[in-house]
């Protein structure tokens, strides 16, 4: 039993679904800030070692002409406001929304893997704020994947639910 949250609502749940609300916020911040240097409001960017400037100056940088980075800025907004919807006490203990937010991460997850291969094996660079968006994203998908389980109370811990 949980003090404080409705009957069958997982406090597991509610940090998962927190965790993906601060881990959005930390990726579209990334995005934003590599968004804002393409289309020209922010000077060089501050990468330090690395191929940042390669990466950003690629064809692989823009997707049918728009910024890969503002992509990133939706995905994360997304993720972040479904988080946050979901941890209202209404649609926390809704399944639905764990499996929204596995399905974003998932989309997210195979977007940021495709932009890494490219980094490593076409371009030859690797930008040090795209990698670090990869990491956000990849630690987000483990985190929605994790969400989906569903605690029963009978359940062997560590057992994957059924149904």
């Amino acid at each position: 039993m949980n003090p404080g949250l409705a009957p069958g609502v997982s406090k597991t749940r509610m940090r998962h679904r927190q965790a993906i609300a601060l881990l959005s916020l930390v990726g579209f911040l990334i995005s934003l800030y590599l968004w804002l240097h393409a289309i020209g409001v922010i000077g060089e960017l501050k990468c330090g070692t690395g191929s940042c400037e390669v990466v950003q100056a690629s064809p692989y940088a823009r997707v049918a002409g728009v910024p890969v980075a503002f992509f990133g800025v939706v995905g994360y907004v997304a993720l972040f406001v479904t988080a946050l919807v979901g941890l209202q006490p209404s649609f926390l203990p809704k399944r639905s929304v764990s499996a929204l937010l596995a399905a974003l991460a998932t989309g997210g997850l195979v977007f940021t893997a495709y932009l890494t291969y490219l980094e490593a094996f076409v371009i030859h660079g690797w930008c040090r704020w795209c990698l670090g968006s990869a990491a956000v994203m990849a630690v987000t998908w483990v985190v929605a994947v994790m969400s989906l389980r569903r605690p029963v109370a009978h359940e062997t811990p560590g057992a994957w639910p059924r149904g």
